[in-house]
């Protein structure tokens, strides 16, 4: 599922429209009706932002959120009112609330408040709570020493790394590998994923904004620049950095300063910058879709992460662990064979590392035996089977031509039929690269959102099968 959100309104009507909105845009929702139950599930889940209304039924939410402080420090707190005084933006502000929306409010405002107060909490990357923090960094493999070799020439400097791979490497954990091992491990380490804030708050969440800086702005705002101040700054997913930040983001780069949004002082900030991508940049300069100043600026010392196609001989080891993980976890005890490894290390993993975790966590549940073979692997994890057709043909030539010879279409029907076997993968890998985040997917398509969710509702695609937070 998304990012988890508590809803506490006693308005039926509010309260229905706020929920619909956020679920939209990937958020899941639990929704309350007064302060009593808003502490009880408080004490039974985890939320990554609370949103509260200021007169509930049975008290005043605002006046209560000492309690909420007690049990969730680090959860950002929205308040909604519609006593529209000065008094309640004051206190608002006073209770450290993260935004104030006097009612009525903008929706479209709300859900971007509710993904910057999302994307603000430096607890969440320094907890590593991605998936990536389960992925080790193991590996025997000559690719894999030649990224431990690198790591170690970095530790004791504070050059700018640019860490490369496809996704599920374990790019994030390289980068806390990096700060927790060298001189700033005293510091605070603070990631920002590019590709999950919207455009328009990218440089407020980097540099931070004053307060009436724009529609919403109800309180200062102290960026993630200055959060990693004497730290590290861990900037993921850079390729997908709009170019207007790009230029705020070199110029922060080449003075040590930088300037919130609205403000008109510049700040000192201390700084260590570790940025990855698993995009190929290169192109995107000659494109003119990134600063070629900019990517020398960060890409002073890189690492590149290898797929796990290429460092195979570490599968073993990396089952090893994964089934210990998941020992520890609460699953089964299992040991796999070497022809469980054999089997294992000839598949080609597109997924890398965290499908490989995945998959044994799965086999850890479902094996039969305690003892993990061939038979198991096959069973569990069937192969996605690549389709050559006649002549040696590859891809859609060769599923197209395979599907017509077995299915014998009547006429008319192909090209309906074809689009149909055609979009369900689309989707599903597109969604399987923006992790589940419909907005982020339908940007990617280049179609509207509404269209996407009807298709996916059509096709009997769950988005949230691919979300990290599941």
């Amino acid at each position: 599922m998304g990012h988890t959100v508590l809803l506490v309104e006693d308005d039926k009507g509010i309260a229905t429209v706020i929920t619909e909105a956020l679920r939209d845009d990937g958020f899941d929702v639990t929704a309350c009706e007064s302060i009593e139950r808003r502490d009880a599930l408080l004490a039974e889940h985890q939320f990554d932002v609370m949103l509260t209304d200021v007169m509930l039924e049975d008290g005043d939410g605002l006046a209560s959120i000492d309690r909420v402080r007690g049990v969730a420090p680090d959860m950002p707190v929205i308040v909604l009112s519609a006593q529209n005084t000065l008094d309640t933006a004051v206190r608002a502000s006073d209770s450290d609330a993260f935004e104030y929306f006097p009612k009525p409010f903008d929706l479209d405002e709300l859900t971007q408040a509710v993904a910057q107060a999302v994307a603000s909490r430096p607890t969440a990357a320094a907890a590593g709570e991605g998936e990536d923090s389960a992925l080790p960094l193991i590996g025997r493999s000559p690719a894999m020493q030649g990224v431990f070799r690198m790591i170690t020439r970095v530790l004791r400097n504070d050059l700018t790394v640019l860490i490369t791979g496809e996704s599920g490497t374990g790019k994030e954990l390289v980068a806390e590998a990096i700060h927790e091992l060298g001189a700033r491990k005293t510091g605070p380490f603070v990631a920002v994923n590019m590709a999950a804030i919207p455009h328009d708050l990218l440089e407020s969440e980097l540099f931070g904004h004053e307060r009436g800086a724009f529609t919403g702005a109800v309180s200062q705002q102290i960026g993630k620049f200055e959060q990693a101040n004497g730290g590290t700054l861990f900037l993921d997913e850079i390729g997908d950095m709009p170019a207007e930040a790009q230029t705020r983001l070199l110029r922060a780069l080449q003075s040590g300063r930088i300037r919130r949004v609205g403000g008109r002082q510049e700040i000192g900030v201390d700084v260590r910058i570790v940025s990855a991508t698993n995009r190929d940049l290169l192109p995107m300069i000659a494109d003119g879709r990134f600063r070629e100043d900019l990517y020398y600026r960060l890409n002073v010392v890189p690492i590149h992460l290898p797929p796990l196609r290429e460092r195979k001989e570490d599968i073993g080891a990396l089952v090893r662990h994964f089934l210990g993980q998941a020992a520890g976890e609460g699953l089964p005890n299992r040991q796999a064979t070497a022809e469980a490894i054999a089997a294992l290390e000839a598949r080609d993993w597109p997924g890398n590392v965290r499908e490989l975790r995945n998959a044994i966590f799965r086999l850890a549940l479902m094996a039969r035996d305690d003892v993990i073979d061939r038979s198991a692997v096959v069973d569990v994890l069937p192969e996605r089977k690549a389709e050559d057709g006649a002549g040696g043909k590859h891809g859609f030539d060769a599923i197209v031509e395979s599907w017509m010879d077995s299915e014998r279409p009547a006429d008319g029907t192909v090209y309906h039929a074809a689009l149909a076997a055609f979009e369900k993968p689309l989707f599903e890998l597109v969604l399987e690269r923006t992790e589940g985040n419909q907005l982020r997917a339908s940007r990617l398509l280049g179609i509207n959102r509404n269209t996407l969710r009807k298709r996916l509702s059509e096709l009997d695609i769950a988005p949230e099968r691919f979300s990290r937070r599941r």
